[in-house]
């Protein structure tokens, strides 16, 4: 199987060969469109500077003269008028010439051997050391007519920068590919170790540490990872306590039912402890339908994508009618109710928020001493409303306080029965809140009392 830094590693060397090849090719053409003409045009004028030289001197031998210009360079040929050559400077690979090319330079004539020279897209002339890729131009020597041919000799002027030019591709291609293997395997490697955690994750191990710091794309991978890991644990805990209380809550009181309805089946029992066994089967009962009830109801949220019927209706008006419906709950503990609620509709699910009210209330209800208070109040914030329920109760302790809306968590953790609360309420009106796009918050301080804090928009 190809990994990979395989992968990675190939088709970076591939991409690299291939943006030479056609870097090459490029420079090719350009040499051929632009810089061969003009570099035609360089060796004509140092042709006719040869020739204008030798011209005003032309008592000067004309051998010595020549070879004198060959030292510094350059490879000439000179035909007489019978088509005889002479060699001046390094040998030409090859020194085949058509007779009318030398005819046309001996009758005046420039022959522009460079700009024309016919070569491949993979050979670049400027190194093509043969005659008809020179420069062709007329000299006069003792009055008979010449034809000189020149062109620079590459090989002397060129020839260590040339290996210069060589060694210096060859040590960057090696390197490059050295520094693309080093440098893709320190880009593999966090991948590799993703990889290794999502199979630990797979067999149920979440305690994968990737311990990568880059900041680039695969660090934010590594760090979203990590974030994601922690979310799968704290689901799977979740998960396991929530199967673990259900069960918890469930057999107490089907404990305690069958418990009291074998006692009743005996004719031992009073009047008054069979009825006191009834209410306490009866009492169970009511706790395991509430139950069964928040589960449906947690369910129904959880599955369904939009559960919200929505309706215009007076806030205000709702939470009245239920502090109408709890009216002997808070008069039992002579308990004093401030209110502001303003007159404000808004565009929510009527049924469930009144779940969210009757929750929260009863919770502040429940947990606070006789002759407290509940403060609740109503404030428009822009485009969103701000109810606000505050307490004189018992309080939540700070450990607490970041986990009240988890499932079944219970402040008490002895889970006292005298309470019928089955640790799901706060759960129920968080997901609610959050379903009608707003939130809730809460502050405690532990014997002072409790204040939620529930934003929604208004439409």
């Amino acid at each position: 199987m190809k990994t990979l830094y395989f992968r990675i590693v190939i088709q970076t060397i591939l991409i690299m060969v291939l943006a030479s090849v056609i870097a090459f090719l490029i420079s090719n053409v350009y040499y051929h469109q632009v810089q061969k003409p003009y570099n035609g045009e360089k060796i004509k004028k140092v042709a006719s500077d040869i020739v204008s030289l030798y011209e005003e001197n032309p008592e000067q031998d004309i051998d010595v003269y020549l070879n004198h210009i060959a030292g510094l360079h350059y490879q000439m040929y000179l035909f007489n008028e019978q088509g005889d050559g002479t060699l001046y400077g390094e040998p030409f690979r090859e020194t085949g010439l058509d007779r009318d090319t030398i005819s046309g330079v001996l009758n005046g004539k420039t022959y522009q051997g460079i700009a024309n020279y016919n070569n491949g897209l993979f050979i670049t002339g400027f190194f093509e050391d043969v005659l008809v890729n020179s420069i062709g131009v007329p000299l006069n020597v003792n009055g008979e007519k010449h034809a000189l041919f020149v062109r620079p000799n590459i090989e002397l002027q060129f020839g260590e920068f040339r290996f210069f030019l060589a060694v210096l591709l060859v040590l960057t291609l090696l390197l490059s590919f050295l520094f693309v293997i080093i440098n893709t395997r320190f880009i593999v490697k966090p991948i590799t170790k993703l990889t290794e955690a999502t199979k630990r994750i797979a067999d149920g191990d979440y305690s994968s540490e990737l311990n990568v710091t880059r900041r680039d794309e695969i660090g934010y991978l590594a760090q979203n990872f990590s974030k994601m890991t922690q979310s799968i644990q704290r689901l799977d805990d979740m998960r396991q306590e929530f199967v673990s209380n259900v069960s918890h809550e469930i057999q107490s009181p089907l404990a305690s039912i069958q418990g009291f309805s074998q006692t009743l089946q005996s004719g031992e029992l009073t009047k008054e402890q069979r009825n006191q066994y009834l209410s306490i089967i009866e009492k169970e009962s009511r706790r395991m339908s509430l139950l069964s009830k928040q589960l449906l109801m947690l369910a129904s949220l959880d599955k369904v994508e939009d559960p919200l019927q929505r309706s215009n209706f007076d806030l205000a008006q709702q939470i009245r009618q239920v502090l109408f419906m709890l009216e002997w709950n808070w008069r039992e503990k002579d308990m004093v109710i401030e209110m502001d609620l303003p007159s404000t509709v808004i565009s929510a699910d009527e049924k469930l928020l009144n779940q969210v009210w009757t929750n929260l209330i009863t919770n502040s209800i429940k947990y606070s001493e006789s002759g407290s208070s509940i403060d609740i109040r109503i404030k428009r914030i822009g485009s969103t409303v701000e109810v606000r329920i505050a307490d004189t109760g018992i309080g939540v302790p700070d450990e607490d306080l970041p986990y009240i809306f988890d499932r079944f968590y219970k402040v008490d953790k002895v889970r006292n029965r005298s309470e019928t609360g089955s640790g799901l309420g706060l759960s129920i009106t968080k997901k609610t809140v959050e379903l009608h796009g707003g939130m809730i918050e809460v502050q405690s301080e532990l014997g002072k009392g409790t204040t939620f804090y529930i934003r929604l928009p208004l439409m």
